[in-house]
């Protein structure tokens, strides 16, 4: 998944929202779940308290009285961390009673500390307890048969903040899993919803593909409801630029026709007549005749060039060739030696390759001595922002040319040796070709001796 692709933006935003809302619920959550735990505990000991207070101050006397235990049975056990205790306040003389879990200790008194009531007159305190550990104490102010008149006693019930933290603590931990797992879940499920939500788009692309490589011509198969425009309106590019294309090649042929026909005709009359000027109108009809049939070709490569679903097999294609130019040159005995990469195809036409590759093999042999060697192999891209390329070499064992020689061939109708056959149209032609298709043409010196011919175009 790239970064900067629809898939990843998706899944970023659908994750960013999981990463955020799961751990604000959580907190949400346990927020509530510490409030209601806190309210349960305090509510225990307020309970706890009032039955303290009525038990050991329902009394006629001017002493509280032992209350039963019956209340909490960890006021038994020795520092349980739950205790009660009932001591006179402000220095009177009074009996203290405590609970067995107290054993010799003593709680503080909020009294005392001078803290503040509620709004049920009774007051609270987080201290440390007999053994250092936390203990939350809640206190009333009482009289023996709740006389005011008389000694005034303070009654507190305090519990262990352990017990608290503990049971919030379980609570959290086991929130925590559930969210990890829920939010995994909801990351694991985004990724698929994503993935398959964007699987026509995949399709689309292989059909695309197939469309350019030539297996097939138009974007078929079932696609959502959402894409089947998008589907509709590229099978209509394709047919408009097929149409297109079509069209170039008829006019291109018309043209062709309407043109050769008057020329045929006045080179013939030009060469019955014997004059000068008969002579020049020959050979001025002969060079619009070539220039006609080169920009007619030019602009035949221009309509064909970039079509979309012409693909050329380059083995196939190179077959035919060399058995031809062997037999052509069987006098020189010339041997021509193929080496083409597995699979290599030619985004173009047939007879666009066959008329490049025909032109530089035909040279090689004309010039070769013994061997005439052809390379075909593809580069590496992405077929994308990297396409990826035919790398064609055409070396042979012959004289070779000079850089000077080199950098002239090309140049339309020049030829360096006029006592060869030929109208030195073919390299031209050749990088004419090669430029249309967005390639391009080298001549290089060949590592055999001669001359290497250097071609790049694009590989489907």
């Amino acid at each position: 998944m790239k970064f900067n692709s629809l898939a990843f933006r998706l899944f970023a935003t659908s994750a960013a929202w999981v990463l955020v809302v799961l751990p604000l619920a959580g907190y949400l959550i346990y927020s509530l779940y510490r409030d209601d735990v806190q309210l349960g505990f305090d509510s225990q000991l307020k309970k706890l308290l009032t039955a303290l207070s009525i038990d050991s101050m329902n009394t006629s006397g001017s002493d509280p009285v032992t209350p039963p235990n019956l209340y909490e049975p960890l006021f038994e056990v020795t520092h349980s961390g739950w205790y009660w205790q009932i001591r006179p306040l402000e220095g009177a003389s009074g009996r203290r009673l405590v609970s067995a879990s107290l054993a010799s200790g003593e709680l503080p008194s909020p009294y005392d500390k001078k803290f503040p009531t509620d709004t049920t007159g009774t007051r609270w305190m987080n201290v440390p307890g007999p053994t250092g550990e936390q203990i939350r104490i809640l206190e009333v102010v009482d009289s023996p048969g709740h006389d005011p008149d008389k000694t005034k006693y303070s009654v507190i019930v305090a519990g262990p903040i352990d017990w608290l933290e503990a049971t919030v603590a379980k609570f959290r931990n086991r929130l925590s899993i559930a969210l990890a797992l829920t939010g995994l879940g909801l990351v694991t499920v985004t990724l698929f919803q994503v993935r398959f939500g964007l699987l026509p788009l995949r399709r689309i692309e292989k059909g695309l593909a197939s469309i350019r490589s030539g297996d097939a011509s138009v974007l078929a198969g079932q696609l959502p409801a959402e894409i089947e425009p998008l589907q509709s309106e590229l099978n209509a590019l394709i047919k408009s630029n097929q149409d297109i294309v079509d069209r170039a090649r008829t006019q291109v042929g018309n043209l062709a026709h309407a043109l050769k026909t008057p020329l045929a005709v006045i080179t013939n009359e030009a060469r019955d007549n014997t004059s000068p000027f008969a002579g020049k109108v020959a050979e001025q009809a002969q060079l619009m005749r070539d220039q006609v049939t080169h920009y007619l070709d030019r602009a035949r490569m221009a309509a064909g060039a970039g079509a979309i679903g012409r693909v050329t097999q380059v083995e196939a294609t190179v077959e035919p060739l060399v058995r031809a130019l062997e037999r052509i040159h069987r006098d020189k005995g010339i041997a021509i030696v193929k080496k083409i990469a597995a699979g290599a195809k030619f985004q173009g036409e047939k007879q666009d390759l066959e008329e490049m590759l025909g032109n530089v093999l035909d040279n090689a042999c004309k010039w070769g001595r013994k061997t005439v060697t052809l390379t075909v192999k593809i580069s590496n891209g992405d077929g994308k922002s990297r396409p990826k390329l035919l790398l064609i070499d055409v070396d042979d064992d012959g004289p070779g040319l000079t850089d000077e020689q080199r950098s002239k061939i090309g140049k339309r109708g020049l030829r360096l040796d006029e006592t060869t056959p030929g109208t030195g149209l073919g390299v031209s032609i050749v990088a004419d070709l090669a430029a249309s298709y967005r390639g391009n043409l080298a001549l290089e010196a060949s590592p055999q001796g001669g001359l290497g011919v250097r071609l790049q175009l694009p590989a489907a």
